[in-house]
């Protein structure tokens, strides 16, 4: 005989009821992705970068732009590790095959 979902019995034939545990979930750690200056990257194409990659406008391209000349580095977003991850790798495969020196990293943020 079938048993009833979410129900069992014990070995003296008695039936028991199962609870269901909700494992807690966490939100995952988020990670900065940065800008790095150098002075050789073409202020355009570090303009062009957060405009084709973060989805900036061309005024939030060029704050963030300006402000990692001016700073050293820049913020260009916060996301999961694999999310930053591949932001990073995008920048550094463009910047190469652009012949650009542009470093581009991710810290825990």
């Amino acid at each position: 005989m079938a048993r009833p979902p979410g129900r069992t019995e014990s070995p003296g034939g008695a039936a028991g009821v199962i609870t269901e545990v909700k494992p807690k979930v966490a939100k995952p750690s988020m990670y900065r992705v940065l800008l790095l200056n150098d002075d050789f990257t073409p202020m355009e194409f570090v303009v062009y970068v957060l405009e084709r990659l973060f989805n900036k406008s061309r005024e939030e391209a060029t704050r963030v732009m300006l402000h990692v000349h001016q700073n050293g580095v820049g913020l260009c977003g916060v996301y999961t590790y694999e999310v930053a991850e591949t932001k990073v790798a995008q920048v550094m495969e463009l910047a190469r095959r652009h012949q650009h020196p542009l470093q581009c990293t991710m810290e825990k943020d």
